[in-house]
């Protein structure tokens, strides 16, 4: 049955469609969203995937060109790997519904969102995240939804929803919140430095608007949800369990996991999975051998699990022996790497990153090939690698997965508030996190390491930012709840939240929020932001600031220097020349290694010697400076007629001395007068309503003497053959 729903959101219209596309997926939306479409699908295998003790769920998020009538750019003309943005607006939908699947459903679920049609004035991530949630909702897969999602904007203390692209550029916020009905699922937070209280309402702001999505949802689901499929449960069979945890009993266990030191623990807990296979192993009936030893990998991780949550929320302790509150050894080095622009290491426990700072001119920028229109390049791009030996696996690297290009991007996003402005800092600046070590909260440490590395570098940002992890265990239920500030790999891997928070001392410049639960009330996140906040400022404090206060006054000698130039715009055409041949001619004659323009009329020049740089700006001021009368310059002779000489004055810039205008004294012969890259001094003495330029070296010899008003210049035609010929024969000299 097609029916369409509509309601309103952020003063747009929001319709789903149902029944008219897809039909043989399991759950299809069609989302309509001011004249953004996306469709928005979800299905599910018949069986388990065997031999796999966790969910595979895949979320795509599929940018198709046509959406914005463009074509792509690449050779084949056709969409290839997905863009930074649409994995980032992947990871958006993944996030929040992934808790609300069984703990123990392996049905491969494939949730597919395509963008086809773009409003820039409508979000097309909110249509696909809220598309997701009604065909998961109306399917059969079992789903505990729903979930709804908006973003909210910040403009003159008021909060918008969903803003326009107009309001996006001025907006101080760029907030996603997804919730169900009751609490907070996912939070992913760009801010201008905004105070924690603001951020907390505007969560709150966006949870209410969620909760009138979410109605509108349930009324969907009234008419077209299915019934909830039976699925194979994976249950581990408590007579097993209990096996393994007396065998192992708790103290042994207690000792395995708590100590500060990971390959110490990994050891430990070898040990005693060795023990198992060994000891416990052959005391299993011949009846339930194999499949025990099937889910013994379980029984263990249930029981290494169920150790670190009841010791922390019993007894607060942790497994490196802190208390919730306690940070780790923090450590800040600067200039590791002698030759790059600017270096630092950030250490935080056994989490370890290195970035790099590399800076360039205008030609570096980033060129986007997306749907969004608003944002066609990047100045600033923050890069982040995670290698297998940063967790002492084995694994050959294939590129950046999404976890790297979320954590980067999470990086960037942190900084951009206190990126200096084109106009104060004209550089394309590129940083580089390389995880050498990883036992949690690395994009965190990134975030340290960068502002270190911009600081190292000479790069004026406005404020350090720092950032920092709060993670949560819970009780039997959410209001039994314990936070961990600065959690470690294993907590994270057993605890409930991710809760990260980057900031400066005036505000929050990013937040990025995770969880493993059905949801955080009101009062986590309250208590989340504020144990944050004491730990951001403890870092800034105690460990940034004492290492570098203030960025350096000067860049790396191994920099290039840049210098910007504005010309007007139509003048860009003589700088460049036909075919590039100007430009490349300032290019020989400066030495310089990259000059950039720019349609507005920005002209970036740069090179590691400044002296390079300062000649081809005094070059291209020459070019696109129209000489007064009176100026004198020096110039050489470029060709030789029998009525004078043309000098190239300035750069690509030639008048004419007329014969007249040669010498104090009588000129018979230009020729025997003068030869063709002679150097000489004129002086400008009329430019004509055609912008030729008239020269006298007669005026520099003898300044006291009288110049005649220049006569006419002959035309091509009035000059006989000899004349012609001659020039020619000068030319070839």
């Amino acid at each position: 049955m097609q029916k369409i729903f509509s309601t309103t959101l952020g003063g747009r219209t929001l319709s789903c469609e149902i029944g008219r596309v897809a039909e043989l997926a399991g759950g299809a939306a069609l989302m309509t969203y001011g004249d953004t479409v996306v469709l928005v699908t979800a299905t599910t295998s018949d069986k388990p995937r065997a031999g796999i003790d966790w969910f595979p769920l895949s979320v795509d998020y599929e940018e198709r060109f046509y959406a914005v009538g463009k074509i792509p750019g690449s050779w084949f003309r056709r969409e290839g790997r997905p863009s930074e943005h649409a994995v980032l607006a992947s990871r958006l939908i993944d996030r929040p519904i992934r808790p609300l699947f069984p703990d123990d459903y392996r049905n491969d679920v494939s949730v597919v969102a395509t963008v086809m049609s773009m409003d820039q004035d409508a979000s097309p991530e909110i249509a696909a995240m809220i598309g997701s949630s009604i065909a998961l909702s109306i399917s059969e897969i079992p789903f505990n939804g729903p979930t709804s999602a908006v973003n909210i904007g910040l403009i003159d203390e008021e909060f918008i929803v969903n803003p326009n692209s107009v309001q996006r550029e001025e907006s101080k916020l760029a907030l996603t919140v997804s919730s169900t009905r009751d609490k907070v699922m996912m939070i992913e937070a760009g801010a201008h430095e905004v105070p924690q209280d603001v951020m907390f309402n505007a969560i709150m702001f966006a949870h209410e608007e969620n909760k009138k999505i979410i109605e509108f949802i349930d009324s969907i689901v009234a008419v077209h949800g299915k019934a909830k499929r039976e699925y194979e449960k994976h249950v581990l069979p408590q007579e097993l369990y209990e096996k393994v945890t007396s065998f192992i009993t708790n103290e042994r266990m207690e000792h395995a996991v708590f100590t500060d030191m990971k390959q110490e623990r990994e050891e430990r807990l070898a040990k005693l999975r060795a023990e198992i296979e060994t000891e416990l192993v052959p005391t299993f009936s011949e009846e339930v051998t194999e499949e025990y030893k099937s889910k013994l990998g379980d029984a263990f991780y249930q029981f290494e699990k169920a150790t670190v949550r009841r010791m922390i929320l019993q007894q607060g302790k942790r497994p490196d022996g802190r208390d919730k509150d306690t940070i780790r050894t923090l450590v800040a080095e600067l200039d590791i790497l002698p030759r790059t622009h600017g270096s630092a290491i950030f250490s935080r426990g056994q989490t370890q990153v290195l970035t790099i700072t590399t800076l360039g001119s205008s030609g570096d920028t980033q060129r986007l090939d997306g749907l969004d229109i608003m944002e066609e390049d990047k100045r600033y791009m923050h890069h982040y690698n995670f290698p297998s030996y940063s967790v002492g696996e084995t694994r050959p690297s294939r590129g950046p997965g999404r976890r790297e290009i979320g954590h980067g991007a999470l990086a960037e996003r942190a900084l951009v508030p206190v990126i200096p402005s084109e106009d104060d800092f004209p550089y394309v600046i590129r940083l580089v996190s390389e995880v050498l070590s990883s036992n949690g909260s690395t994009s965190q440490a990134s975030v340290c390491g960068s502002t270190l590395s911009l600081m190292a570098a000479g790069v004026p940002i406005k404020r350090p930012v720092a950032g920092i992890s709060v993670g949560m265990v819970t009780g039997e239920s959410i209001d039994d709840f314990i936070l961990l500030t600065d959690i470690q790999g294993l907590e994270d891997f057993f605890g409930d939240m991710d809760f990260k928070v980057a900031g400066t001392k005036e505000g929050i410049t990013a937040i990025q929020m995770d969880i493993k639960v059905d949801g955080l009330t009101p009062e986590i996140i309250r208590a989340s932001l504020e144990q944050t906040n004491i730990a951001l400022n403890y870092i800034l404090d105690e460990v940034m600031l004492p290492t570098i206060s203030e960025p350096r006054p000067e860049i790396s000698p191994h920099a290039p220097k840049i210098s910007i130039l504005r010309i007007n715009p139509e003048q860009i055409a003589e700088v460049i020349g036909a075919r590039g041949k100007v430009i490349k001619r300032i290019l020989e004659e400066s030495g310089v290694e990259k000059i950039d323009t720019e349609d507005d009329g920005r002209i970036f020049i740069s090179d590691k010697d400044q002296s390079k740089v300062d000649r081809a700006a005094e070059i291209i001021k020459a070019i696109v400076t129209t000489p007064e009368v009176g100026a004198i310059f020096t110039g050489k002779v470029t060709r030789i007629m029998t009525f004078g000489a043309f000098v190239e004055f300035a750069f690509e810039k030639e008048g004419l001395v007329h014969v007249s205008q040669w010498d104090t004294s009588r000129v018979e012969d230009m020729e025997k007068a003068t030869t063709v890259g002679e150097v000489v001094s004129v002086k400008v003495i009329e430019i004509d309503d055609q912008g030729r330029i008239n020269l006298s070296r007669k005026a520099v010899l003898d300044p006291t003497a009288e110049i005649p008003k220049p006569r006419p210049r002959p035309s091509g035609g009035d000059r006989d053959r000899n004349d012609r010929n001659r020039s020619r024969d000068n030319n070839k000299r």
